[in-house]
């Protein structure tokens, strides 16, 4: 919404200039996106006249100009086709920003003679969108007049007009506000009745009040339709509308003014003497909706559930209610006779329509907001008012069909509220006066009794007044409190398994993982490939359309994730989530998980490329789960069990007996990376947290044991086992360690070999024991028994000592 400040200033009596109007509209809760001052920017463009132009030496269509200039003569370089001797136009010296062109005028030759300025057109001044040669002024302007004061520019603000205060959309209502404020008094003109000499020749019929309540209308005969009076036309331009013609102008002059569209209809182009507002039609024999060609020239299909205004006794669309009118019956320079309509359209039928249909008219922005019932009558006084005094002609009574939304109702207030919800101290005397100065009727008594006027639909209740007090009053009035000083938290607030949450997070941070922060949703598509995807998880309103499902895994979120950063250049990624999944709609379905993934991209090397990272990956796994207190040596590693998005033969579970699953690692399969669109390899593990036993009462504590270090050197001692080869080592480093654990201290597997020697089916693993005396040095004896246990914990697990 822009206006200008000699426009407001018709409507409220102040001496204030722009940027005060611009402060005191922010502080009043009116949001000023910008003041434009095209004063400044016409600054150094003043009136020339051209005395002599004689074709250029060196091109056809320049001339070389001896202009009279506020600087003097100047010889000026000139290509406009209407460049003549005697014309009075504007000049533009050497610095000069051009905002038309974007560029400042320097000193240089054109065509090997030098321009010392330049002659302006409309579009270089940003007057206009186009023209045909530099301006065309006249001949009694005096030489070097600014030409800010030749155009009449002045300030122009432009501000932000919120849903619920249609009554902001017409200057009369801002500047209500703006005098409620104490910025100036109101002087808005009263609107007066212009009386109707002879019965108006147009009926109404209304098929639709719920689209339409009430349609008023009058005819006005002998018009003389033309262009606007320059003040009219300024006005419009200042706003950045275009100037069509007198009546089509005093109607967007009364929609800014006053925020009430009209429209008007040229009677020759009327088809019979009734107009009808209805619904949308479809055609009996095909079922297509009716077209109709607005305005603008396009062809919109009317729906039933729009308004359609229609002549030919409803039969022929001409006018899209509280929207658009129709080419047909468009006002032009050969109008004589016309029919004003002022009407009421309902604001979410209109809004609808103009989201259906893609038409953003300043009709259907003020009909989609409400625009005051009780400017049906006065809106249409005053368009008449304005067209006898620009046009002449004749009007007619004036016709009405329906009846308009009833007034908001009163309900009680007590102006002690306002202290009670806004701290404001303020005497009733100052409430009843602000409240008044809004339009609001103030019934003393106890309670008050407010009621809200007609253009103010917004106002429900006591606290709504309450803010309309507080913004008038002033926001800076508002009394500052500090908060309470809040009592200091309890230390130890953190559960055992958000203190494991913050573990993990430090702990992966410190093996070289990336946190990532995802959607807790996916596409119901990917999440079926992780074994989710139900129904009983689909979003009902998604924020976007691949993001319709709750996620059964924080796996393709991560996959995504690194699909990206690989599609950017950064293929060796190592992130991380720690996060909720749902397994189904109920609250024990919602697990948290902490899954990790690696892509391993790892440039090339002449010294190879090293160990496989799954083993990295499975040691950091192990790591992890040793941090969150996980009993790591009773956990089973099973193969061959996971579930299908984790490749066979490259991926293994870690359990708690047959049913508690603690985790699940290894590599992604091909298929589901190909599905998400990413690039195997990709390995990953992702544990379930809540199947972590926690830590038994009383051993659970943070405090670390006492350190023991022992005072005797340590011993090795190497061992070769026979073992079936599908049997994983796990199996028997864990028996070998737990032989005797009281000496054992570590076990390694430093070789495996497969060959000549070794059965078929078999392979043998080559173990460094860690043997730690504590008390006194082992005897040979000793050793020999522990070395005994060592191969009968073995043998347990099917292996034997080779050779």
């Amino acid at each position: 919404m822009k206006f200008t400040l000699s426009w407001l200033k018709e409507h409220l009596d102040t001496s204030a200039e722009v940027d005060a109007i611009a402060e005191a509209m922010t502080m009043a809760g009116l949001e000023v996106e910008e003041v434009h001052d095209p004063i400044a920017a016409l600054a150094p463009f003043t009136v020339a006249r051209i005395l002599s132009a004689e074709r250029h030496p060196n091109a056809d269509r320049l001339q070389v100009c001896q202009v009279e200039t506020v600087d003097g003569m100047k010889e000026i370089v000139c290509g406009a086709p209407n460049a003549r001797a005697g014309l009075t136009t504007i000049y533009a010296p050497i610095g000069a920003y051009v905002p038309g062109l974007g560029v400042t005028l320097v000193e240089k030759p054109v065509r090997g003679v030098v321009s010392n300025g330049m002659l302006c057109s409309a579009s270089e001044l940003e007057l206009s969108d186009e023209s045909d040669g530099i301006l065309e002024l006249p001949d009694d302007l005096r030489v070097g007049t600014p030409a800010a004061g030749v155009f009449g520019a002045e300030p122009v603000i432009d501000f932000e007009v919120t849903p619920n205060r249609p009554d902001w959309l017409g200057v009369a209502g801002i500047a209500r506000d703006l005098a409620a404020a104490g910025v100036g008094r109101l002087t808005t003109p009263e609107i007066t009745a212009v009386p109707g000499r002879y019965p108006c020749p147009v009926t109404v019929r209304l098929e639709a009040p719920g689209l339409c309540p009430v349609f008023a209308g009058r005819v006005i005969r002998g018009v003389r339709n033309g262009p606007s009076p320059d003040w009219l036309k300024q006005r419009l331009t200042a706003i950045g509308l275009r100037s069509i013609n007198a009546l089509v102008d005093v109607t967007n002059l009364i929609s800014y003014d006053r925020a009430r569209p009209l429209h008007v209809y040229d009677m020759a182009k009327l088809v019979g003497t009734e107009i009808v507002a209805r619904g949308g039609q479809t055609a009996n024999d095909t079922g297509e909706p009716e077209h109709l060609i607005a305005l603008d020239g396009k062809t919109y299909a009317a729906e039933p559930q729009m308004c359609v205004i229609a002549d030919a006794a409803g039969e022929r669309p001409i006018g899209l209610g509280g929207v658009m009118g129709g080419e047909s019956t468009g006002c032009d320079e050969a109008t004589t006779d016309v029919f004003i309509e002022s009407a009421w359209f309902d604001p979410l039928a209109t809004a609808q329509t103009g989201r259906d249909l893609g038409i953003h008219s300043d009709a259907q922005y003020r009909f989609a907001r409400g625009v005051d019932p009780a400017s049906v009558i006065p809106g249409l006084e005053l368009a008449t008012k304005l067209i006898l005094e620009l046009c002449g002609g004749a009007p007619s009574e004036i016709t009405v069909a329906g009846q308009a939304p009833a007034d908001p109702t009163a309900f009680d207030f007590d102006p002690a509220i306002v202290k009670r919800l806004s701290g404001l101290e303020l005497s009733d005397g100052r409430i009843g006066e602000i409240l008044t100065a809004l339009g609001f009727q103030v019934a003393t008594g106890s309670p008050w009794r407010v009621t809200p006027p007609s253009f103010r639909r917004d106002v429900e209740g006591p606290a709504d007044l309450v803010e309309e007090v507080a913004r008038i009053a002033g926001y800076h009035a508002l009394p500052s409190t500090p908060l309470p000083d809040a009592p200091r938290p309890p230390r130890g607030v953190l559960s055992a398994r958000q203190a494991r949450m913050r573990t993990a997070r430090r702990a992966l941070a410190a093996q070289g993982f990336q946190e990532a922060v995802t959607w807790s949703f996916t596409a119901q598509a990917t999440a079926e490939l992780f074994g989710g995807g139900a129904e009983a998880l689909r979003l009902e309103n998604p924020i976007a359309s691949d993001l319709d499902c709750m996620r059964p895994s924080i796996l393709p979120n991560l996959i995504q994730a690194a699909a990206r950063n690989a599609a950017r250049g950064h293929a060796d990624a190592a992130l991380f989530e720690i996060g909720p999944i749902y397994l189904g709609d109920r609250p024990q379905d919602q697990r948290t998980t902490i899954t990790a993934l690696i892509a391993p991209h790892a440039p090339r090397h002449w010294s190879g490329a090293g160990e496989h990272p799954l083993f990295a990956l499975k040691a950091e796994l192990y790591a992890l789960l040793e941090t969150l207190g996980a009993p790591v040596g009773s956990l089973q590693l099973v193969e061959g069990q996971n579930r299908d998005w984790w490749r066979p033969g490259q991926s293994a579970r870690l359990q708690l007996g047959p049913k508690t699953v603690v985790a699940e690692f290894g590599a992604l399969h091909p298929r589901t990376l190909k599905a998400l669109d990413a690039s195997a390899p990709m390995l990953a593990f992702e544990i379930d947290l809540d199947a972590i036993p926690e830590p038994r009462a009383g051993k659970g504590g943070k405090a670390r044991p006492a350190l023991d270090l022992p005072n005797l050197m340590p011993l090795t001692r190497d061992f070769a086992f026979l073992i079936d080869a599908a049997k994983p080592a796990a199996e028997l480093v864990r028996a070998v360690a737990a032989a005797d654990k009281a000496l054992i201290e570590d076990v390694r597997v430093f070789d495996v070999y497969r060959g000549q020697g070794v059965p078929d089916g078999q392979v043998s693993l080559a173990l460094e024991v860690v043997i730690q005396p504590r008390e006194a040095t082992l005897t040979d004896a000793e050793i020999e028994a522990l070395t005994g246990k060592i191969t009968a914990a073995a043998a347990k697990v099917g292996a034997t000592l080779r050779g």
